[in-house]
């Protein structure tokens, strides 16, 4: 045999020459993976955000014509009740759930995305953090609702201020824009868990006493609006494919027969 042939091997042809630098066709995160420009997750992925976009502002626009007028309804204050009033033996663990949502959380996990080069996903994650300023100050001056040690009678304060702007929360904002950049790159199980830390956070914000349900509502609505608009700008899902792709195992050429020498002839 000639050309670097194994003995026993047909000769590799044209087609498969082409074949053993992409991965194999099963495999959906090559030339045109995911958010890979052109293809066709990118082309879903802008659908996929204004949706998502679009609901978030919805319910962001829903809970703000509701507390308007600076009150808190019976509907709502129910709810508080049900969830500040909780046993107080659950105290400690909220409040570790509240420091979830502190302002370097986001530079935190940028950083972890780094670590794993996940780049699209670490400059998303630092820019939540002007984002929620931003948009939380914008809420504070569209809508003034005080906090539930004003608004709602006989309010549980677990070690949180008595009045103050509560609409919305930037704990569930900081929360729920993190949980809807992971989504687009963890696998699954460990996106739904960034999805309930984000909800435990709210809670743990609710049960405090630092907010009514309706502040953490809005709060939230903002949090995935932010991811959205980011996954638009910076492709963040392109990292989900990025890190299979580097995973995953070369397809082009998978040696030869079993029983069949390597060496040349």
């Amino acid at each position: 045999m000639s050309g670097g042939s194994l003995a026993g091997y047909p000769a590799t042809s044209g087609g498969d020459e082409r074949r053993a630098g992409r991965p194999a066709a099963g495999w959906p995160w090559g030339s045109k993976g995911v958010g890979a420009a052109g293809g066709p997750c990118a082309v879903r992925r802008v659908p996929r955000d204004l949706i998502v976009l679009a609901a978030s502002l919805a319910v962001f626009t829903m809970c703000a014509v509701i507390v308007a007028n600076g009150r808190v309804g019976p509907a709502e204050r129910a709810v508080f009740h049900a969830i500040n009033g909780l046993p107080g033996w659950l105290y400690q663990p909220m409040l570790y759930a509240q420091y979830l949502g502190v302002l370097g959380v986001p530079l935190v996990v940028a950083a972890a995305a780094l670590v794993w080069r996940r780049w699209r996903l670490a400059a998303a994650l630092v820019l939540v953090v002007p984002l929620k300023l931003g948009l939380e100050q914008a809420a504070k001056l569209l809508v003034q609702r005080q906090r539930p040690g004003t608004t709602v009678p006989d309010a549980i304060l677990h070690g949180v201020p008595h009045g103050g702007l509560s609409f919305t929360s930037g704990h569930a904002i900081i929360t729920f824009a993190i949980a809807g950049l992971l989504v687009l790159v963890l696998p699954r199980r460990w996106g739904l868990l960034a999805i309930v830390l984000a909800v435990c956070n709210a809670v743990a914000r609710v049960y405090l006493g630092a907010h009514n349900p309706l502040d953490v509502v809005g709060g939230a609505a903002i949090g995935l609006a932010i991811a959205a608009v980011l996954d638009l700008i910076l492709d963040v899902a392109r990292d989900r494919g990025a890190a299979r792709q580097g995973s995953a195992p070369r397809r082009g050429w998978i040696g030869p027969p079993a029983g069949v020498s390597r060496e040349k002839s």
